[in-house]
């Protein structure tokens, strides 16, 4: 039962959630089981000769997370008093394309050592993550020459829609050199396609007409859309289309991740440097595909997050290659996130009368970015939206927010722990102070800041090395010294022949059995009878 519950436990902990990452001092691993009387027998020690060095770390990486009410639920913990130090869960969370490789040497249970598993679909509801079907989960010990690699089709529902999913995992660890085996876990897993979101399910069912004080619409656009449409800029309800039309994000071409836990060399030392790497790879990303305000993302640079630590605060570092997003409409590039411009917004709103006395009819989509859609169905784009457009919310893109945490640990062992956390690309669905101040008295008073949240590429990675580096080798068995008591000599004194009964017994119990071996193996052979002759009667004188 522990082994069916830890690997779960453990592997969802890792990939679906970032933040404790950073909160967290230690790899989430099974509890050493403490004797329940004082006076219970140890735990029994290992036997024969034990690995050196010590690695403890992971490697993370998720190509879509959807988070609807991020951070508004608290997190349960098995741990007395732990739940106050566990950042607030969101009310659904779910993972497409999940990988993590997982090495620790500190762990109770010997296939806990090494962990890597490929998921296809993670889902959490207030924090409560059961393992998925279809995943892949490779462990260590005992040590794997050969990885396993599998497929799976995702179930339909109606918030997303996932294409075809591939996985490979390959988890090693010595039984004597421990994590010196070069790559200690490598989980890869790629999706063909995914579609997110054709509504909004957190706003309030209500119909824009329903709004309090709503002013006058421009001509052309419909007031009966409802708010979790967005206006009708989305479908608002049934399947997420396979091709991600009606969408709110969409990736039509094929994306992957990779985690990959592994030691390299340390300069100038003998020892190594534990590290831990998460990749991504991305084409194009559509926002609001097949409406006339569709825009594309294009993905110029990967991104790539490396935590290596060294076992020293001054040599660990962080290596993280940033990715650059272009955003345009047909080749038109209307905004470039990069390093120097990590975050835009992107207002979504109704359309005003005003805006229509100075372009016409409109469309009966709403404004985004800027951009309307005319009656003739040209896009046109207005610079200066007051008075024009009432806002409903805002998508806000945002890339890279690398947060980094070091921090010196003595125990388990000494050394230290840096890790690290990154996303490609996040989209957020914000009300407006607006748009609060619209719907209802019970309603505004529940709209939380965030109302969805979709992360792409989402990665971490932490690496915790003793000072030093990690000593490859192992120990040698060494008989254990028994000291005997004061007084007692180590051989007591010969004063019988008793002393030498038993020994002389089996030896001739073994001379006696040697002897019918030999009769038996070597019978003795019978004399042939010899004639005698008759001796010749005497003749008679």
């Amino acid at each position: 039962m522990s082994r069916t519950l830890a690997l779960p436990i453990t592997a969802a902990v890792v990939a679906l959630s970032a933040a404790p990452a950073l909160a967290d001092s230690t790899i989430p691993t099974t509890p050493i089981p403490q004797p329940k009387n004082p006076g219970q027998a140890p735990i029994a020690a290992p036997q024969g000769p034990q690995p050196l060095g010590h690695a403890v770390g992971d490697a993370a990486a998720a190509l879509g997370v959807l988070r609807l009410l991020p951070n508004s639920v608290g997190t349960k913990s098995i741990l007395p008093g732990y739940e106050q130090t566990l950042p607030k869960q969101s009310v659904l969370e779910a993972g497409m394309g999940l990988s993590s490789a997982q090495a620790n040497s500190e762990s109770y249970l010997s296939y806990e050592r090494s962990i890597a598993q490929s998921s296809p679909l993670g889902l959490a509801v207030e924090g409560n993550a059961p393992q998925a079907p279809g995943s892949l989960v490779q462990t260590a010990l005992p040590d794997n020459e050969k990885g396993i690699s599998g497929g799976f089709t995702a179930p339909q529902n109606p918030l997303l829609n996932v294409g075809l999913l591939n996985g490979f995992v390959h988890a090693r660890w010595s039984d004597t050199l421990g994590p010196c085996v070069g790559t200690i876990a490598d989980a890869r897993t790629s999706i063909a396609s995914l579609s997110l979101l054709n509504a909004i399910p957190t706003l309030p069912n209500l119909p824009l007409s329903g709004l309090n004080g709503l002013p006058k619409l421009a001509d052309g656009f419909d007031a009966t859309k409802g708010l979790q449409s967005l206006g009708g800029l989305l479908p608002g309800a049934g399947q997420t289309a396979s091709d991600g039309t009606g969408s709110l994000l969409s990736l039509p071409n094929t994306l992957s991740s990779r985690s990959v836990m592994q030691l390299v060399d340390l300069p100038n030392s003998k020892n190594k440097a534990v590290q831990s790497v998460s990749t991504m790879q991305a084409a194009d990303i559509e926002i609001l595909k097949g409406t006339p305000l569709e825009l594309s993302l294009k993905v110029v640079s990967q991104p790539t997050l490396k935590v290596t630590s060294t076992g020293d605060k001054a040599t660990s570092t962080v290596d993280y290659t940033a990715p650059v997003i272009t955003i345009q409409r047909g080749d038109k590039v209307l905004y470039t996130l990069d390093a120097a411009h990590p975050t835009k917004d992107i207002p979504i709103g109704l359309p005003l009368q005003s805006l229509s006395q100075q372009f016409g009819p409109v469309e009966n989509l709403p404004v985004v970015g800027g951009l309307f859609a005319n009656a003739a169905g040209q896009v046109q784009q207005v610079t200066d939206t007051t008075g024009k457009v009432l806002d409903l919310g805002v998508l806000r893109l945002s890339i890279g927010e690398l947060d980094q945490k070091g921090q010196q640990l003595s125990t388990p062992f000494a050394g230290y722990q840096l890790g690290a956390s990154a996303r490609m690309l996040d989209l957020q669905v914000l009300p407006t102070s607006g748009l609060k101040n619209l719907l209802p008295a019970g309603s505004a008073s529940s709209l939380p800041s965030s109302l969805a949240q979709l992360s792409l590429g989402e990665q971490i990675g932490r690496a915790y090395t003793p000072t030093g580096g990690v000593v490859c080798g192992s120990t040698s068995p060494v008989a254990p010294v028994v000291n005997p008591a004061p007084g007692v000599p180590k051989k007591l004194a010969y004063t019988a022949g008793a002393y030498s009964a038993v020994p002389l017994f089996w030896v001739g119990t073994a001379m006696l059995l040697v002897g019918v071996l030999m009769v038996a193996a070597f019978p003795g052979r019978r004399r042939k009878p010899v004639a005698v002759k008759p001796s010749p009667r005497p003749r008679p004188e």
